[in-house]
């Protein structure tokens, strides 16, 4: 297709308050009366106001109720309990055949020698992930209407030869958190000036889920309820194509794929791109039609393949992204003159129809595509297998084997304890995964190392080795011998307390869900205690970081804490260990090198000026992961609450910080109060002086000969999109504590670089002399990073300032360093 660079967009010719019904989106031809139209049951007319979820869902309940067309199932809620629903949409006489239909589907994958020529094509229409893009999930009532009222016969061959699973939502939670804002601040007499209240909703938005995640990036790791759902339908079915839909800036067009070329993943097939290339020539003509402006290669990229336009392009679909400038509300004055909602619905809406005509046109091309992508895909089958495992930390472990079940990779145990490159793997806290299994593109994908790109911009992250986000040991081409039996079941190991005792118990720190445990023991009146040195008790070996929970002046008798020490230990999958004597090989348990640990009251400062997705992703972290309470103060009233009672602050990257909020900050601080500060706060704690800090400051890559046209691809070049470095940790400082290795890998997506301190013990984490593991980093960069530190303590006053670089707890799978908050809230008091 030759690139589209048309330079003129063409708005509806309506004026914005003029009112508009579904003649405006779909074309002028004969509709079965039985089909109720949206206003039928959401009230209103589509493009009129925002659809709430709840609208949306009693519409299309609705629609399948009468139309033999269409079949809907809930596949779980949000975290707000909002249905995550699906449509099946296509011919009455596939409805009947349906699962036959898809068993035939994925057989095709399996055998090349299939005949496809008569099997339905598969399409995945996916709108709003992005709950504040919300014209998608709008559009969605018109498509799905169409589509069960359409008589033509033109749908009905539509429908005859396709399965389109139809996903009106992919962001109940967001798309409803944006409907009221926008509902709740319209004008009767629509006002387009885009200074009203209308057009900047409040913070954080409603373009992430309930934990302020961008849903968006996790087709990948899969950490969110929506995630899992839609990856099932996406694994049943394998569809050959995904479409997503999303807006971007209201002075923009529309945007559809193929994004820029040198930017798609190495993994992906060219044909994959083609094919891309070739639908595009759909939209083209379709937009071409209505007179509305496009564009396609000169944005984006399909690199991540976390994205839903790029996921499905390393399981053998193609994946398709959809960008409309965005109304924001319900009109808007922009450069190109009034963007009203109706018109991007009905650009959404033309979009969508465009893929399926392509789809219809193209089916025996794109499914003999899929096919042939699985039977090379086998063609290159290697006879060798991976394994991970921590010896310590059975639950991370775990956690990374989901997320590779969730991907229909096939795991195994491991055949019987072995050690590969210095690092030990034993059952039931390693996982064997051969590499000769359908989906290992996808296995390359999850785990492949880049260093060196053909470009230096990305759309997202640059890096996501999975074996770095787990923190887990990892090794590769093994002969398969190493497996053992499958796992079909994974089931996480249980906990357990060794015994009862009278005297104590040692709960070591290395497991994942030791935070929760200790967390609930402190919550229960128990005191505990921290070793600040390594020893042995009755012949087993404790690390640092290892909790002592004494029996004796507790709140509760020896048989109670037995009882209740036994329930933390099978809800938190560790073991718990009772001991006989004090007396060890090393400090003994009444040492004062046990450190006693107060009970944590935790707060976070969240509103504007406050990364939305850091904050989240921090909350996720407490209420889900750990169980432990965390109170979100908004900065609009943090000057009137009384932060005496909180042992710890934490404040995700901001630079917003009111010189009121920073005097009570350092009052709190001097009396005992600690700060855990990440990436922008880091430079703002440095210059309010919290903290003593230098930075150091990369020069910008030299490149001669830049023309003005590519001036923004040089200061571009100069940022850390999303990398994977290497840091040296002392294990004996208590930041540090429950990891068992003196490596540890850093996701940064920052180039906030401080240098180290003189005196070596106070760089606990420190970046290698040669610490980029995967991903891009640009030259000067590469120069300033090595021996730099992620992290630094500092006391002030009786209190302490903690400082991280960069993100401990990256959309939800960097499992990998969320122990170095916990640690940071547990024992800052003791760095």
């Amino acid at each position: 297709m030759k690139k589209i660079t048309i330079l003129f967009f063409l708005f509806s010719v309506c004026s914005f308050s003029q009112k508009v019904d579904l003649s405006y989106y779909l074309p002028n031809e004969n509709y079965n009366a039985a089909i109720p139209k949206p206003k039928d049951i959401i009230g209103h007319e589509l493009g009129e106001w925002h659809v709430t979820h709840d609208k949306l869902v009693q519409y299309m309940t609705a629609l399948a109720k009468v139309s033999d067309r269409i079949s809907i199932e809930n596949r779980g809620e949000t975290f707000e309990g909002r249905p995550l629903i699906l449509l099946t949409i296509t011919s009455p006489e596939n409805h009947k055949n349906l699962e036959k239909i898809k068993q035939n589907h994925i057989a095709a994958t399996n055998d090349a020698t299939i005949d496809i020529s008569n099997h339905p094509i598969v399409v995945n229409q996916g709108f709003s992930i992005h709950g504040n893009e919300a014209s998608g999930s709008n559009a969605a009532l018109a498509i799905a209407y169409y589509l069960a009222a359409s008589d033509t016969e033109s749908t009905k061959e539509l429908l005859k030869n396709t399965i389109i699973l139809f996903d009106p939502s992919f962001n109940p939670d967001g798309l409803q958190r944006f409907s009221y804002w926008a509902n709740s601040n319209k004008n009767k007499h629509i006002n387009p000036d885009p200074n009203d209240r209308e057009y900047h909703e409040v913070w954080p938005g409603g373009r992430t889920n309930h934990y302020q995640f961008d849903m968006n990036r996790d087709w990948l790791p899969a950490q969110l309820p929506e995630s899992k759902a839609r990856l099932k339908t996406f694994h049943d079915w394998l569809p050959n194509i995904l479409t997503d839909h999303h807006e971007m800036g209201s002075n923009s067009s529309f945007f559809f794929q193929p994004g820029i070329p040198s930017r798609t993943n190495p993994l992906t097939p060219q044909i994959n791109q083609d094919l891309t290339r070739e639908i595009g020539n759909y939209h083209a003509k379709a937009f071409d039609k209505i007179g509305s402006l496009y564009y396609s290669e000169e944005s984006f990229d399909d690199f991540y393949y976390g994205k839903g336009s790029t996921f499905p392009d390393i399981n053998g679909s193609i994946g398709i992204l959809f960008e409309q400038a965005s109304s924001r509300g319900h009109a808007q004055e922009t450069e190109n003159g009034i963007l009203t909602f109706p018109f991007t619905i009905r650009n959404q809406v033309t979009a969508a129809f465009s893929t399926l005509e392509a789809a219809k046109n193209m089916r025996i091309k794109i499914l003999k595509y899929q096919q042939d992508f699985y039977a090379e895909s086998r063609k290159t089958f290697e006879k060798k297998a991976l394994v991970f495992g921590d010896e310590k930390d059975a639950a991370k472990t775990f956690h990374l084997a989901e997320v590779l079940k969730r991907q229909q990779i096939s795991i195994h145990e491991v055949a019987s304890d072995f050690s590969q490159n210095g690092k030990n793997f034993k059952k039931g806290y390693s996982y064997v995964v051969p590499m000769n299994q359908k989906n290992h593109r996808l296995l390359k994908a999850m785990f492949t190392v880049q260093t060196t790109f053909k470009d230096s911009l990305f759309y997202d992250i640059s890096a996501w080795t999975f074996n770095h986000a787990f923190g887990v040991d990892f090794a590769e081409n093994l002969p398969l011998s190493k497996a053992g039996k499958e796992i079909t079941e994974l089931s996480l190991k249980k906990g357990m307390v060794s015994k009862q005792s009278d005297y104590g118990y040692l709960m070591p720190w290395n497991e994942f869900y030791a935070p929760k445990a200790l967390n609930a023991i402190l919550q229960k009146g128990l005191r505990a205690k921290v070793a600040m040195k390594n020893f042995t008790n009755e012949t087993n070996n404790y690390d640092y970081g290892t909790i002592f929970i004494p029996v004796q002046n507790q709140v509760l008798n020896s048989s109670e804490i037995f009882q209740f020490l036994s329930e933390i230990s099978s809800e938190s999958a560790i073991n718990i260990y009772g001991v006989s004597s004090g007396l060890n090989d090393g400090i003994d348990l009444g040492s004062e090198n046990f450190a006693a640990i107060k009970t944590p009251k935790v707060a976070m400062l969240v509103g504007d000026g406050i990364s939305g997705n850091d904050s989240g992703e921090i909350w996720h972290l407490f209420d889900q992961r750990f169980e432990m309470a965390l109170t979100r103060l908004d900065l609009s009233y943090f000057s009137r609450v009384d932060i005496s009672k909180y042992t710890h602050i934490i404040i995700p990257s901001s630079s917003n910080i009111g010189k009121n909020e920073e005097e009570k900050l350092k009052t709190w601080l001097m009396n005992g109060g600690i700060l855990i500060g990440y990436k922008n706060t880091a430079k703002w704690l440095a210059n309010s002086k919290f903290i003593n800090l230098e930075f150091e400051a990369p020069k910008r890559d030299s490149i001669k000969n830049v023309s003005f046209e590519n001036r923004s691809l040089q200061s571009g070049a100069q940022v850390i999109g999303g990398a994977i470095f290497e840091a040296k940790v002392d294990r004996s400082h208590p930041i540090n504590f429950g990891y068992k290795n003196d490596k540890i890998a850093l996701f940064r997506n920052s180039t906030l670089f401080i240098k180290p301190d003189k005196i070596s013990y106070n760089n606990p984490i420190q970046y290698t002399s040669n610490p980029l593991l995967n991903g891009y980093i640009s030259k000067e960069n590469a120069k300033v990073i090595p021996n730099t530190i992620p992290f630094k303590a500092q006391r002030l006053g009786s209190g302490r300032v903690l400082v991280f670089t960069d993100n401990t707890n990256f959309r939800g799978f960097w499992f990998g360093t969320n122990k170095l908050l916990m640690n940071a809230v547990f024992f800052g008091s003791e760095m």
